[in-house]
């Protein structure tokens, strides 16, 4: 069977969550029960279809409940410089919150979103503009799913993306080639091939700089402004030819003398990228790498990538992101053992993946806009702290894990691991309000009693043992099964103390069915759950997916 043929099994629990993990930042159960027993075309046309539910959601919205206009969206008032800093906050909580939410419609659009995020970075503190930042963020979710070249081109004119490349700087007198060079490097064809190739030349980023001269920003933080669309200014483009090298078969892109001359060329130049034999197949390498295996040997590269590439250039499909998707998330080689759990979490898996799994649900920010701002904040800046800061990413690379030699390996270190721990006990231990009626964490007594057959019936039912106790609060929690060794150690050594026999929970269990209105019988069962749950949750096996 070949790596791209269609995985035709019908997708079990396992395989089911397998996919969403992927192909969102973590599922509900609710949404791994959905996809059981559908096949990996009709599970990923699904969750591409499901992108037009959350296409366009409502903006953000004003969250400072001190304010007469809390509650209402503030991307269409001026510019206000005096808050420029908390504006962004809510719109990069906004994002957050789209990644976190429980529709019952899972979509592939916010992970997808997130890649191209990281591949064509713009950050918030170079940038230091709100509107800007929601407008890249948008036309980013609005082009996830179309055409590759659509994309570029967008991007390129971008505001903050010519802020943030110093396109707005880049003039026939004074030539930039900040974004020349990254378009080319980062954006699309590599700086080399699989085997080390240069795939352009200087004079390739120096040309490509004179093509890209012209175009500026406006209004950026200009106060009470309301509008910042770019601009192309002709007296300030070369309007000679410009020749690139033998990486590009020596095309040379005509000047143009017109005030049309920057689409005209840049379409040119665009085009000339997408035609190198190498554009394609490096996007498909990075887009394995962030869906599959972040390890590309010389076999997935002959066997997946280069095909995979051929079709995303081929006429046919001529460049559209979504089939490329559905091909890889659909294919043999994605659902391949050796894949399953291959990736390390970063933090956004990590911490927005355990709250959709335990169902912690976001509130409306368009009407309780005071607890989400909360709930966002927690998450935030506890990403932040493990190195994943959406929107404000380090470097022009992206975030160093998701580019670095071992990519996702570079998540965890000694600092990092400790910290993942230290996090998950707000979800163990609930402590954070977010409201005065919801804390965040898990309700580990509700899940037990659920798994209890009739919980009051103390005497006619037998109790969950710690075995079946070890299943429920891990369901779905793994990526590979524990072996019986693990499992033991997590009994007897975490749970039990490894200073009970498994009876003993049996007997504790029992105690609190007879009495649940107990406080020192309940507190002896969460002691122990939580000791459990908070080691599953940060443990080794479970930092992968």
């Amino acid at each position: 069977m070949g790596f791209l043929d269609t995985y035709t099994t019908k997708l079990t629990p396992e395989t089911a969550a397998h996919l969403l993990r992927r192909a969102t930042f973590g599922p509900t159960q609710q949404e791994i029960s959905d996809f059981v027993g559908k096949t990996a075309s009709e599970a990923v046309d699904i969750l591409i279809n499901n992108a037009s539910y959350r296409a366009s959601p409502p903006p953000p919205v004003e969250m400072d409940e001190t304010r007469s206009d809390a509650g209402q969206p503030f991307l269409n008032k001026p510019f206000d410089a005096s808050r420029k800093g908390v504006l962004y906050n809510y719109v990069q909580y906004w994002w957050i919150g789209l990644m976190t939410e429980q529709t019952g419609k899972p979509s592939i659009l916010e992970k997808l979103a997130a890649f191209w995020q990281n591949h064509f970075v713009v950050a918030y503190s170079a940038v230091q503009e709100y509107r800007y930042m929601y407008r890249y963020l948008s036309s980013i979710r609005a082009n996830a799913l179309g055409n590759f070249r659509d994309f570029v081109i967008t991007i390129t004119k971008d505001p903050g993306m010519l802020v943030f490349q110093n396109g707005n700087l880049n003039t026939k007198g004074s030539p930039n080639e900040n974004y020349g060079r990254e378009l080319q490097e980062l954006f699309t064809v590599g700086q080399k091939d699989f085997v080390g190739n240069q795939n352009y030349t200087e004079q390739d980023v120096k040309a490509a700089a004179r093509v890209l001269t012209g175009w500026q920003i406006t209004n950026r933080g200009v106060p009470n402004s309301t509008t910042f669309d770019p601009v192309f200014t002709l007296s300030r483009h070369d309007v000679s030819d410009k020749a690139f090298s033998s990486s590009y078969n020596n095309t040379i892109i005509q000047g143009r003398n017109s005030d049309s001359a920057g689409d005209a060329e840049l379409g040119d130049l665009v085009n000339m990228l997408l035609s190198h034999s190498e554009c394609p197949k490096f996007i498909c390498r990075k887009l394995y790498r962030w869906f599959v295996n972040p390890n590309v040997t010389q076999e997935i590269d002959d066997q997946v990538i280069v095909p995979l590439a051929a079709f995303f250039a081929s006429p046919s499909n001529n460049f559209q992101i979504v089939p490329v998707i559905k091909k890889m998330l659909t294919s043999s080689i994605f659902f391949d053992p050796r894949n399953v759990g291959a990736i390390i979490k970063a933090p956004s898996e990590f911490l927005i993946g355990t709250l959709r799994l335990f169902n912690q649900p976001v509130p409306d920010y368009t009407v309780d806009y005071v607890s989400f701002r909360k709930m966002m904040s927690f998450v935030s800046t506890r990403m932040i702290t493990l190195q994943l800061d959406f929107l404000d990413q380090p470097t022009v690379f992206g975030s160093l894990p998701y580019y670095q030699t071992g990519f996702s390996k570079n998540w965890i270190n000694e600092s990092s691991l400790g910290i993942r721990g230290s996090y998950m006990e707000a979800i163990v231990y609930p402590s954070y309000k977010v409201s005065t009626d919801y804390t965040i964490g898990v309700d580990i007594l509700g899940i037990l009693k659920a798994a209890q057959p009739n919980f009051s019936d103390v005497s006619g039912t037998p109790a969950i043992s710690c075995e079946q106790v070890l299943v429920t609060l891990s369901r779905n929690l793994f990526a590979t099964s524990l072996s019986q060794g693990q499992r033991d150690f997590l009994i007897d050594t975490i749970m039990m103390m490894n200073s009970s026999p498994r009876t003993t929970w049996v007997k504790e269990w029992d105690s609190y069915r007879s009495v649940p209105t107990d406080t020192i019988r309940q507190n002896t069962i969460l002691w122990r759950c939580r000791a459990l749950l908070k080691y599953m949750l940060t443990m080794a096996e479970y930092q992968v997916f």
